[in-house]
């Protein structure tokens, strides 16, 4: 393989204007590990040249993908710091050269919306050209900050999901990790399981009654679907005795008379066999 092959990085590019946003306009590279490219249901991996948003609000994505993921084969020249390229396939033959805004596509002469680039050696295309010339779909999922390329013609939906932010709630009560069970005990010297929760959504503006019983009688509103920061109660023979905020992943943090402020399995041990039921109470930021 050509030495030069190893080290030159072909990438192309999708116009994301209006859709990405948040990027210091100064910037030559944004954070690249915000974007990410699918083929299908497949995200591609990227191990030396990362897509990233350009000043023009362009994504740039490398075109290994093409040679790589897409079937196409490669022929390239480079003189000073042009590099001319030819793509093939069995269907169409496409030429272009950096610095020019325009590729011969099966004799044809087709405009870009940016000229094709060579820069800190790297060359760049846009991926609306590849997606109207190579005919293939191109979505943009704004949330996830993902291109998915529909090579076989079907919409598909995102193969990676953007984490969700832990809600506040959660983040609060975990700091009190360790914090010593006090009975009837309601600040961050010591709480019992109530005194706990009550004083997590008090922080956050949210009122709750005081005991575990009067919270699973009159807060909030029953749910099945757990969400993080969810209410979660345990009974003791059919009477309510216990009260957590659920964390996801089917464990829950509260506090507890053998251990204090700790996260236990919500499904299973101790706690899994007393388990009632859940309620959402009002939203905090």
């Amino acid at each position: 393989m050509n030495r030069f092959y190893k080290t030159l990085v072909f990438s192309c590019a999708l116009t994301a204007a209006g859709l990405v946003s948040g990027y210091a306009a100064g910037s030559a590279h944004a954070a690249s590990s915000e974007v990410k490219v699918q083929v299908n249901d497949s995200l591609v991996s990227f191990p030396d040249a990362q897509p990233y948003i350009d000043t023009a609000n362009t994504l740039q994505i490398p075109l290994r993908l093409l040679v790589e993921n897409l079937g196409y084969k490669l022929d390239w020249s480079k003189e000073a710091n042009i590099v001319k390229v030819t793509l093939t396939n069995d269907q169409q033959t496409i030429e272009l050269q950096t610095g020019e805004k325009q590729a011969i596509v099966n004799g044809k002469a087709v405009d870009m919306d940016v000229p094709a680039q060579f820069n800190q050696g790297r060359v760049y295309l846009p991926l609306r050209f590849v997606s109207e010339t190579f005919g293939y779909r191109v979505q943009w999922d704004s949330n996830n900050r993902i291109a998915i390329i529909n090579q076989d013609g079907q919409y598909h939906a995102p193969a990676w999901y953007k984490p969700k932010p832990t809600p506040a709630v959660v983040q609060t009560a975990n700091k009190y990790l360790g914090t010593p069970y006090v009975y009837g005990g309601q600040s961050a010297s010591g709480f019992d399981c109530s005194g706990f929760v009550r004083y997590v959504f008090q922080s956050h503006g949210v009122w709750l009654p005081r005991t575990s019983v009067d919270m699973y009688d009159n807060a909030g509103q029953d749910v099945i679907d757990l969400q993080e920061g969810d209410l979660v109660f345990f009974a003791e023979k059919n009477k309510t005795s216990h009260v957590g905020i659920y964390l996801g992943n089917g464990q829950f943090i509260s506090a507890a008379s053998s251990g204090g402020v700790s996260v236990a399995s919500l499904t299973s041990g101790y706690w899994g066999k007393r388990y009632v039921g859940a309620k959402r109470v009002a939203a905090v930021s």
